[in-house]
């Protein structure tokens, strides 16, 4: 990574600092208050053990500065955790202002933009990559502020008593944070190829595992299972030169620190044996100035310990922000949003005027388009894949951008409020998405509140009655992650009955016969044909049996409505349509 990169980097860190700014300006005052107490206590410690070698005071004179100095011990502990806490607060404050806009930015982006990518590598993303930003805003960045001061601060109270040992301090501390910043620019690259290829192995593993009885069936399992390896061991390779480089940074922390300290004991040892007679002033060179010399000399390198234990959380920070400030600052083709509300029981018209579709990125997916898809009128969309039929559904849902006109029922989509839209949407896809635990969970997602005889209706009008006796627990059987329950048909009957349920004005229909057994097909179309007659429905499909009552077909090809009518006058024009029909046929 480049180092104007890193930079580029760091500062958007800080920038979102502010998200929890309070909480880490305490944390801030807690770890000065710390410092200042390790000062007391030890300006005590060196004056109690003077008093007791040097002075002779009885043990009993000390009693209440003893006292004192455990007070104190148990004060620092105190501060020391309750900053722990506090930098924790501030931590999670942050990340989950991180995790909010990355979420805002997917539900902005749509359904288009998050299918683009394995459901591993967002997974990373949004759990991994902001989880392992809390070090820094917790620890790391507190602590720069700590690594100025308190060793300030210390030199401060040394200086008046030998200035020798507080000039041996000061000349050997920049030498840490310069040895740390060498070692860390490697650390910050090495962090992000690291999260880089734990996103492609996620994704890669996610993948291979959905799909592991299609790579048995074609004998691809031993190889996917070779690739996994070798993508892992990639991983564990570049994991270990994380590793190596954080070792490599304690190690030069510990070497300057240690050298630091002998420097101080040497000089004080010659100092008292008379060999050397400068830095104390003039005056005789006491016990309690070396103890407090020597006693503090660990605790001036303490922060800058700690901030060099806390560098690999920099560059830890660094490696995960690298996609997510990409992720946050690309620009996308937002769907425009408004505030107008249609009337919920009102049949829904559809009319584009040289209406294009927009990628998030901005480019052209399908357009112009010029259609009109009357109240209660029943449309079939036929093409081959890749002819923008699908995207024209996510455009009419109001998950992408568009130029052009596209009016609902005479108002601009783009004008109406989008929730309020949703709620006159129903939609059938080709992979169902049951994400509750239970069958009747998933029926009620859209409608919690429905009454028992309304999902029982649903249950019956989609066929899932069909196949209900067979469940251990009937309609409130735990269906399993990703319906592994159940059988794709009865997944997708299960989709169709959620439909069903929400009331709508515009039935919106992807493919949902694709890839299921013949008597599933057979159920789920009779449910969607039946279901058509009650609204406006438009549905993609492939399927070109089954559609001949339908009031319209339109053809789609390269992102343009080629051909529009209904099935007999298609079907005998010798056009696109009786072309797919006769390739159709010859499938068949």
């Amino acid at each position: 990574m480049e180092k104007t990169r890193q930079q580029e980097l760091t500062r958007w860190l800080k920038q979102q600092s502010v998200l929890s700014r309070r909480w880490l300006n305490i944390s801030r005052l807690l770890g000065l208050i710390s410092g200042l107490l390790i000062v007391a206590q030890a300006w005590l410690l060196a004056r109690i053990l003077n008093h007791m070698i040097m002075e002779n005071i009885p043990r009993e004179a000390l009693l209440l500065p003893f006292i004192v100095l455990v007070l104190i011990f148990v004060l620092r502990a105190w501060v020391v955790w309750l900053r722990e806490r506090v930098g924790f607060h501030a931590g999670q404050h942050i990340r989950y202002e991180i995790r909010r806009q990355v979420l805002d930015r997917l539900h902005d982006a749509g359904p288009a933009w998050i299918q683009g990518k394995p459901a591993g590598s967002w997974a990373t993303l949004i759990l991994e990559q902001i989880d392992d930003m809390h070090d820094y805003y917790a620890r790391y960045l507190p602590q720069m502020a700590l690594a100025v001061c308190v060793p300030l601060l210390i030199v401060a109270i040394i200086f008046p008593s030998n200035w020798v040992a507080a000039l041996i301090l000061l000349c050997t501390a920049p030498l840490i944070p310069l040895f740390m910043a060498m070692v860390g620019m490697g650390a910050a690259d090495a962090n992000r190829r690291n999260f880089l290829a734990l996103g492609r192995l996620s994704g890669h593993f996610l993948d291979r595992l959905r799909g592991m009885e299609t790579l048995r069936i074609f004998g691809r399992g031993e190889a996917e299972t070779e690739n996994i390896r070798l993508a892992s061991q990639d991983f564990r390779q570049r994991t270990m030169e994380v590793l190596r480089l954080a070792f490599l940074s304690s190690g030069v922390l510990e070497f300057f620190t240690s050298l630091s300290i002998a420097l101080v004991a040497v000089y004080f040892g010659f100092s008292y044996l008379g060999a050397l007679d400068f830095g104390h002033y003039g005056t005789a060179v006491t016990l309690s100035a070396g103890f407090l010399a020597l006693i503090l000399a660990p605790e001036f390198f303490q922060p800058l310990r700690d901030l060099g234990t806390f560098y690999h959380a920099k560059a830890q920070a660094v490696g995960a922000a690298d996609s997510l400030k990409i992720f946050l600052e690309t620009p996308l083709a937002h769907p425009e949003r408004g505030e107008v509300t249609l009337n919920a029981k009102e049949p829904v018209s559809v009319e584009a005027t040289d209406f294009s579709i927009l990628s998030p990125e901005g480019n052209v997916l399908a357009g112009p388009l010029n259609f009109t898809l009357s109240a209660g009128q029943r449309v079939v969309l036929v093409g081959i894949s890749g002819s923008g039929k699908s995207s024209l559904l996510n455009a009419l849902s109001g998950f992408m951008a568009y130029t052009g006109s596209l009016r609902i029922n005479k108002t601009e989509l783009r004008d109406l409020d989008p929730e309020a839209w949703h709620k006159q949407l129903s939609w059938v896809g080709q992979n169902p998405q049951l994400p509750a635990p239970t069958l009747r969970e998933n029926v009620l997602l859209a409608r919690p509140d429905a009454r028992e005889d309304e999902l029982q209706s649903v249950l019956d009008r989609a066929w899932v009655s069909e196949f209900l006796p067979l469940l251990p627990q009937g309609v409130d059987t735990v269906v399993g992650d990703q319906a592994a329950g159940l059988s794709v048909g009865q997944a997708q009957r299960i989709a169709v009955a959620r439909a069903l349920l929400n009331p709508c004005q515009l039935l919106l229909l992807d493919e949902p016969a694709a890839s299921l057994d013949a008597h599933s097909e057979q159920r789920v179309m009779q449910a969607l044909n039946a279901a058509s007659l009650q609204q406006t429905t438009l549905m993609v499909t492939h399927q070109l049996e089954g559609i001949t009552d339908w009031d319209q077909i339109w053809v789609m090809e390269n992102g343009h409505i080629v051909e529009q009518g209904d099935y007999a006058t298609l079907s005998a024009a010798q056009g696109p349509f009786a072309t797919l029909l006769a390739n159709r046929q010859e499938d068949i």
